[in-house]
């Protein structure tokens, strides 16, 4: 039988026992990180209407001043709280490179467009990471030839679209900011996402693709191999700068958070003050939520709340020097200025909404 010469040649069969492992491992990681603790946290959270301290002012209604001591307490609350996030995302982001069938990730997501952008917010929304620990994962989308759009769609949309987060702003903060959280969240990913695939159009067509073959050699060893020298590579060229920016932050909140009170909080100088500070600082899955509250309990209007809300999740300082490793730092800062200028839109909106 004679061979159609417009016919693509397909990938090799990419060996079931990677694919499971990889589901296996993500499943294991983000049950383990994510969907057990919020689980049980949703209904001591439904009762007590609170999460807890916050993370920059502990009770009070200003940061610690600049010390050692202030710098090590913060990272080390931080990272007590991300670690296993941080650890499914080094994981998860190795798996994508190592484990997933070669071109698999190109042909569903590479091309540039609403598709490939939609896609990456689905598989968003059930991770639930900070951009921090979804930064591992973010980078080796973009090795696998994943688009701009989507691959920024998907940082983002993780902790701006994070269920568990809208649940919890529900109850402590009043469904109405979660309406809010919810409706600006959605427009954020769709136009970074959008811009993303003007910023940076890349990806890859759909045909070439098509071609992308397995290696010759697909015995566990050498995949397995492949896997841990990327779990390495991520670990040493991520961690070190993520942890060093993590601990200037803690140090520097006193200087970045001004003291609060009635009269400064309703200022519109404080809004756009809040919106770039919120760009930059790092926080945990949900801790913007006890920031907010403790800070109007101390007369933080309703605009600075608003601002916080959007930007402190959205991105960060150490997420953005993370994924500079496979995004240009041009693009980085145009989706820092979008989420800034987005925050103070949220806190109009917040100022005359709710």
């Amino acid at each position: 039988m004679l061979k159609d010469p417009g016919f693509a040649p397909t990938a090799r069969a990419w060996p079931r026992w990677a694919l499971t492992l990889f589901i296996v491992l993500t499943v294991s990681l983000v049950y383990y990180a994510k969907w057990n603790p919020y689980s049980h946290k949703v209904f001591s959270v439904a009762i007590s209407h609170t999460l807890g301290a916050s993370i920059v002012t502990g009770s009070g209604s200003r940061a610690p001043a600049p010390s050692w001591h202030a710098m090590w307490g913060y990272a080390w609350t931080y990272f007590k709280d991300i670690w296993s996030a941080l650890l499914a995302g080094l994981v998860v982001g190795a798996g994508v490179e190592a484990l997933l069938p070669p071109g698999w990730l190109a042909r569903t997501m590479g091309r540039t467009g609403l598709k490939s952008r939609a896609w990456a917010t689905l598989a968003a929304i059930p991770s639930m990471m900070c951009t921090c620990c979804s930064s591992p994962i973010v980078v080796n989308l973009r090795r696998q030839k994943v688009s701009s759009g989507a691959v920024l769609s998907y940082w983002v949309a993780n902790p701006i679209l994070n269920p568990a987060t809208i649940i919890f702003m529900g109850f402590v903060l009043g469904w109405n900011w979660a309406l809010l959280r919810i409706g600006v969240g959605l427009v954020l990913v769709f136009i970074i996402g959008s811009l993303g695939d003007r910023w940076l159009p890349s990806g890859i067509d759909s045909q070439d693709a098509a071609t992308v073959v397995a290696p010759e050699n697909q015995k566990a060893l050498p995949i397995l191999r492949n896997f841990f020298m990327t779990l390495a590579r991520l670990i040493i060229r991520l961690l070190p700068e993520y942890i060093i920016l993590v601990m200037v932050l803690g140090v520097a909140r006193a200087w970045l958070f001004p003291a609060m009170g009635p009269i400064l909080g309703h200022s519109l100088g404080l809004v756009i003050l809040l919106a770039v500070v919120g760009t930059l600082f790092v926080i945990p899955t949900a801790g913007e939520i006890p920031i907010i509250a403790v800070l109007m309990h101390y007369g933080l209007g309703f605009g600075g709340a608003g601002a916080l809300m959007l930007t402190l999740p959205a991105v960060s300082l150490p997420s953005m020097a993370m994924v500079s490793q496979a995004i240009p730092p041009k693009v980085l800062v145009f989706v820092a200025i979008t989420v800034a200028l987005f925050g103070i839109l949220t806190g109009g909106l917040a100022h005359f909404w709710l």
